[in-house]
């Protein structure tokens, strides 16, 4: 159901690159309040003062950063964003749902069903497993009447959402083998966050090219747990994902033997009864090839496809902007349907 008065809307961990982008988002959404931006470090700064492209904005001048708190968190928020590092959002997170708060994680503590995978890729033990089984993963397309009634929402990693959208269909469809799928990223240097580290200081990064993770990033615990999930069994993907010297944006190309003969139609088919409907997916078929500049910025992801008679393999491509579809544009679209708005609000 529609709400009549503005949602109030808290960020907890305001000051990253995730929280920067949900800040940009929900200061411009019609049917929000931004109520509470939390960072110790900033904390008694206005939103304008640290983020300056914000500075016009009325609301930016007037609200302050706050150290994180439970209770002022709680009583002045509608919906609770976590931008926070994997580890303390599983503890705050657990402490708000706990008090009846409904909350937008954005890192991926409450991704995985299975606390002894997550010990597996985070290399620590979960805070609160008993919370993982009732959490909604956070891709609209898939989850949309999970997450309408959600209490708690685990956003997917950027890798994840360019690689499952497009996957998830072809696995369900049994056009192509499970078990033979290659997937390479190549993504912008602000899916790393906003830290300081030698691997991502310019002089590192500009003019070089590098891939990383190899070979089992952490973002492969979630892919293979929701294909798996189509599947109906256990899945291992190959994925080697790459720095590029660029801000923002993802492409990846994911190879996939074909079952039967190669049937471009069929394909075309799937994808559009798949997605043909959905507000931010843009199939490209054999037309366009993804490109990160038509997507940065938006909440988008773009498809495209092409399948080489030679291999008789198909090549499926996509192009998101990490930042806004891979995360905090994403996060809004969760909160557009935790809150009975039109997805499109705030992201058009």
């Amino acid at each position: 159901m529609t709400q009549n008065r503005p949602t109030r809307v808290g960020i907890v961990g305001a000051s990253g690159y995730a929280g920067e982008e949900l800040v940009r988002l929900l200061l411009g959404h019609p049917r929000v309040e931004l109520s509470l931006v939390t960072s110790r470090q900033y904390a008694g700064k206005t939103l304008g003062e640290i983020f300056p492209r914000f500075a016009h904005h009325p609301r930016a001048q007037a609200l302050k950063f706050v150290e994180p708190e439970l209770s002022r968190t709680r009583e002045q928020s509608d919906i609770v964003f976590l931008a926070l590092p994997h580890g303390v959002s599983a503890e705050i997170g657990g402490s708000l749902v706990d008090t009846g708060s409904r909350v937008i994680d954005l890192s991926a503590d409450f991704r995985l069903r299975d606390a002894s995978v997550y010990k597996e890729f985070y290399g620590q033990e979960h805070a609160r497993p008993d919370l993982l089984a009732g959490a909604v993963y956070g891709l609209p397309e898939i989850y949309r009447r999970e997450i309408v009634e959600a209490k708690l929402v685990a956003c997917p990693g950027c890798y994840p959402t360019s690689i499952l959208l497009p996957l998830l269909p072809l696995v369900r469809s049994g056009l192509v083998d499970a078990d033979r799928i290659l997937v390479a990223s190549l993504s912008g240097v602000t899916g790393a966050g906003r830290k300081v580290e030698p691997d991502y200081l310019f002089a590192e990064c500009n003019e070089s090219m590098r891939p990383y993770g190899v070979p089992k990033h952490r973002h492969l615990s979630e892919i293979e747990q929701e294909l798996a999930k189509v599947a109906g069994r256990k899945m291992a993907v190959q994925f080697t994902p790459h720095l590029v010297p660029l801000n923002r944006g993802i492409v990846s190309t994911i190879y996939c033997d074909l079952v039967g003969p190669p049937d471009d139609e069929a394909i075309s088919v799937l994808f559009r009864e798949a997605y043909g409907s959905e507000p931010f997916v843009r199939l490209l078929g054999r037309k366009q090839l993804p490109d990160t500049k038509n997507v940065a910025l938006t909440n988008f992801i773009d498809i495209g496809w092409r399948i080489d008679p030679r291999t008789r393999r198909l090549v499926v491509m996509s192009a998101i902007d990490n930042l806004t579809r891979g995360t905090s544009g994403q996060a809004v679209q969760c909160l557009n349907l935790m809150r009975g708005y039109a997805e499109r609000e705030g992201l058009a």
